[in-house]
């Protein structure tokens, strides 16, 4: 076994192929509802500005363009509710998933060092946290957490899996909780803009930060809201010592958006109505997955954003997973995200609308 390998959990996406391979054996082909990967074009506009900045034949810069930053600044002031948002308080990245992945690594922890997440969350945390050879330290409520050597703390609202949201007062909490205890705070709000039943909130509102991002990162990414997975874009908001610091590291190690995805960031950030219009698309996929599924015995719990809709019968999640295979319905067993999702499955609805109505479908059938 390499030195990588004995570090890291089995990837949990491979234990998923036997009944990929079941539902892809359907008459009428496989609904694979198991990953939140966009299907619906990239906006024009998105497009014509990436084209139009296809001649880049020089390095990009780390810390992006002037315009690209005052996009970024312009959004969060606009969008998250901050104001007076400095270039120093924002950092493109290539791609939030990578940034997860890196940085208990890129903030130099390692042996002795704890990063603490939800019990319930996207795996990458604990990955990132093994990478670095930190301990990962999975949490229910930040009041629980023992702040003896944690370096870390992961937020991650709206969530993946479970779509719920924390309130202002939970997020006042959790800051509160941080900043008492000299921990840094990461807040991962990749599906902020796709609240159904609750208003999701930055935890650089200033009625959750009090007006200051000391001690606090959020992490936003543009694949969900604007169809941009393949483009790779995301970005880092919140306390300038702490993404100075990033800014430092990312040079060296030339982490670099590239300079057409950089122009296309620029035009996504700055038109609402393509995101409007998007999350139209989702609110029909999601009320029609979410009747069927009711009807066919589910239980939806939370799901109040996001892309998914986290959903139970009350049985292990592996047997709910090979009984919606037999239907041609591929959907994630909850234990990929902690043994707390056991009994649930995660069903998501970016799949197109043909597909969407063909597995509503089955379900009723």
């Amino acid at each position: 076994m390499s030195a990588v390998s004995s570090r890291l959990p089995v990837f949990p996406w491979d234990k998923l192929e036997p009944y990929k391979a079941t539902a892809a054996a359907h008459p009428d082909g496989i609904v694979d509802l198991s990953v939140g990967t966009p299907v619906d074009p990239v906006p024009e506009l998105i497009r014509a500005a990436l084209a139009g900045a296809a001649d880049s034949p020089g390095y990009p810069t780390v810390w992006g363009t002037p315009a690209l930053r005052d996009a970024l600044t312009g959004w969060v002031e606009r969008r998250l509710g901050a104001t007076g948002v400095a270039h120093t308080q924002v950092l493109p990245v290539v791609g939030s998933k990578e940034l997860v992945a890196s940085l208990p690594t890129q903030l130099g922890l390692g042996p002795g060092d704890r990063v603490a997440f939800p019990r319930l969350a996207y795996p990458t945390y604990e990955v990132g946290a093994r990478l670095a050879g930190a301990e990962p330290v999975p949490y229910d409520e930040t009041a629980e957490l023992d702040p003896a050597g944690l370096k870390l703390l992961w937020l991650n609202s709206p969530s993946n899996p479970t779509g719920r949201v924390l309130d202002k007062d939970e997020l006042r909490a959790a800051v509160a909780w941080a900043r008492a205890h000299g921990v840094l705070l990461v807040s991962d709000e990749c599906y902020l803009e796709l609240g159904w039943e609750a208003e999701p909130v930055s935890v650089l509102h200033p009625e959750v930060c009090g007006g200051s991002f000391e001690g606090l990162v959020a992490v936003h990414s543009l694949s969900k809201r604007s169809n941009l997975a393949g483009y790779r874009s995301a970005f880092l908001a919140g306390d300038a010592s702490v993404l100075g610091e990033l800014l430092t590291l990312r040079k060296h190690g030339g982490m670099m958006v590239p300079a057409p995805v950089q122009a296309a960031t620029i035009a996504a950030l700055g038109d609402d109505a393509h995101v409007a219009e998007q999350r139209e698309r989702y609110a029909s996929r999601r009320s029609r997955l979410r009747a069927a599924l009711e009807g066919h015995g589910f239980r939806i719990e939370h799901s109040e954003a996001s892309l998914y809709l986290w959903a139970t019968r009350d049985e292990p999640c592996w047997e709910t997973v090979g009984a919606l295979a037999e239907l041609g319905i591929l959907v994630a067993p909850g234990d990929f995200y902690g043994e707390a999702g056991a009994r649930h499955v995660r069903v998501a609805f970016t799949a197109t609308d043909e597909r969407v109505a063909a597995g509503a479908a089955r379900l009723a059938g």
